[in-house]
């Protein structure tokens, strides 16, 4: 064979090998893709099924919920109903039962597990502390607030029903006696108060309950805001998942869960974690009627935002009780120093002050030295004063929830009160950085967000609504701002206001630079820096106040979107383009707005 002719077969072979090599490939690239397509089918039908199973598994618990709800529980007609009556009027000095308290007692002391979700100040302490003043054993109050614990001992040594505390910082004699108590069959221990940390801790007084509960000393535990347990709750608290194993360890134990604020899918969520095979589910309604719901617009200025809350102090509430929420304790103790310089006798409360000094501001304000008190949303002592007029919201809460809970702090008498938020666009994007990370934390502040926004609806119908409440018109009695003095309803498309924004932020973009919402405002209004304008984007001919309002409107409905950076100290949110601007930018869109009168 000539050497041509070797060379010749070399490349005929090494092209047939090509096309082998290539067949093969693309053979396993067909196999890889049937692979791959078998692998999705089985993703999704894997994904079905596991939605089924949680259908089926909420749905046996709403069923034994259904079954259990059935039972008139409320009735003075079992056995232990002469020994609650006589301790409800001979201990507690109560006359009569509120809504629900006798159903909730008599279903716990019968061994059932129950969740109540009771407004703040309906009366969900006494749920588990009458069945306890006339137990023979021991029953655990799990809460996350010291302050509230404390408040609550304070309560019970005053009628004579033996509780005690533990948390991090009790003291050793504290905790021996209430480790021997737990096991003493002579002690007179009723009650014990635990934080959720401490129990998920000790490992010391884990193994005293399990005794406790071996020797039928255990009579029920009650968790206090239950919703902590849930990732959907508002509050959510890594530690309370430790509470999961409760159920296993005490089987027959009752577990009471007790919350203010919980929506249905928290309550099915805190079923599954508390492994409880379905419960009675027992829910107040949320109408407060002789509460006054009142939303301003927060000035800008400090000196005129303090002219205003003195104005409020001394002449609206002249001589009444009342609560200023702040969000930071830098800004309660600020606050407070600020009213002080005007005349104003007002105590400061955040949870990093000492406990006795806690105690005086409390005293004080108890006693009408103190007018009111600023706090952050650590007082919750305000519970038993039943005569707090107003609570005023500095800045406004991180949700609908919390928000509640506040507000719900005043007219405890059934008295006529005030709750008025101090609302400005600036406040949103300071808690954003607080409960971003949190699962439904941006979720939550923007319901609170769209309650401050919205010029014409009745608040209370709002409120409602969040909590999935019927609701009528009459139910408010032109007891909120917008139904005692109604407003015209206005809407305008701010379609093209939403483009003139995306305008802007493209620029900042390419000129590789992020805006704040108060720099976008600025650019939008002609403001700050000339390079962060655009030529072709006019001055709105609306007021600053109805322009933020338009950027809270577009970041509620997926318009606009918060991007969050982490700085060496603190972290920044800026503003971009929502999931939504596709959908923006077609001209002829429309996103309507009702911006009042």
């Amino acid at each position: 064979m000539s050497a041509g002719s070797s060379k010749d077969a070399k490349t005929v072979d090494e092209k047939n090998y090509k096309a082998t090599e290539e067949e093969e490939i693309a053979a396993i690239d067909y196999e890889l893709r049937q692979i791959e397509s078998e692998q999705q089918k089985l993703e999704d039908r894997k994904k079905i099924l596991t939605q089924r199973k949680e259908k089926l598994r909420d749905d046996a618990l709403l069923k034994k919920s259904f079954t259990l709800s059935k039972k008139n529980w409320d009735t003075e007609k079992f056995p232990w109903s002469k020994d609650l009556r006589k301790a409800l009027t001979g201990v507690f000095k109560i006359d009569s039962f509120r809504s629900l308290q006798l159903s909730t007692m008599n279903a716990v002391i019968s061994k059932e597990d129950v969740i109540l979700v009771m407004p703040t100040g309906g009366g969900k302490s006494l749920c588990y502390q009458l069945p306890a003043a006339i137990s023979k054993g021991i029953t655990i109050v799990i809460s996350p607030l010291v302050s509230l614990m404390e408040d609550q001992l304070h309560g019970l040594r005053k009628v004579n029903v033996k509780a005690m505390m533990l948390s991090s910082k009790s003291g050793r004699e504290n905790t021996t006696a209430i480790m021997n108590g737990l096991v003493d069959k002579n002690s007179d221990l009723r009650l014990v108060y635990v934080t959720p940390e401490y129990m998920a801790k000790s490992n010391r007084f884990m193994g005293k309950l399990q005794k406790a509960f071996e020797a039928g000393r255990l009579d029920r535990i009650a968790i206090d805001e239950v919703h902590c347990c849930s990732q959907w709750g508002h509050d959510f608290r890594p530690d309370y998942r430790f509470l999961g194993i409760l159920k296993s360890m005490f089987p027959d134990v009752p577990l009471l869960g007790l919350t203010a604020t919980a929506p249905a899918r928290v309550i099915v969520d805190v079923q599954k974690m508390l492994d409880l095979q379905g419960c009675l589910v027992l829910r107040a309604r949320f109408n407060r009627p002789n509460i006054f719901y009142e939303v301003r617009r927060k000035p800008v200025d400090k000196d005129t935002c303090l002219a205003m809350l003195e104005n409020l102090l001394k002449c609206r509430f002249e001589g009444k009780s009342g609560i200023i929420y702040t969000t930071t304790i830098k800004d309660a103790e600020q606050l407070t120093d600020d009213l002080r310089a005007r005349g104003l006798k007002v105590g400061c409360y955040h949870a990093m002050l000492e406990a006795d000094f806690r105690s005086k501001v409390h005293s004080k304000w108890l006693s009408g030295d103190y007018q009111a008190v600023v706090a952050t949303i650590a007082f919750g002592l305000g519970i038993d004063k039943p005569n707090v007029r107003f609570v005023i919201h500095h800045c406004m809460s991180k949700s609908m929830e919390n928000f509640y809970q506040e507000s719900g702090r005043a007219g405890r008498d059934g008295k006529k009160a005030v709750s008025i938020v101090m609302y400005r666009l600036a406040d949103i994007f300071k808690l954003s950085t607080m409960v971003f990370q949190d699962k439904v934390g941006l979720q939550n502040l923007y319901g609170m967000l769209l309650y401050c926004l919205d010029r014409i609806t009745c608040r209370r119908s709002l409120i409602a609504k969040h909590f999935e409440e019927d609701w009528k018109s009459s139910d408010c009695a032109q007891m909120c701002d917008h139904c005692y003095k109604p407003k015209e309803s206005k809407e305008i498309d701010v379609g093209p206001y939403c483009r003139q924004l995306y305008k802007i932020i493209t620029k900042a973009v390419q000129n590789d630079t992020r805006l704040t919402a108060l720099k976008l405002l600025d650019a939008w209004y002609g403001k700050g820096p000339v390079a962060s304008r655009v030529s072709t984007v006019p001055i709105p001919k609306l007021s600053r106040e109805k322009g933020e309002a338009i950027i809270g409107h577009l970041l509620i409905n997926g318009y606009l979107q918060e991007e969050f950076h982490f700085a060496a100290y603190s972290t920044i949110t800026y503003l971009k383009r929502g999931p939504k601007s596709g959908l923006a930018q077609v001209e002829d869109h429309k996103i309507m707005f009702d911006c009042g009168d």
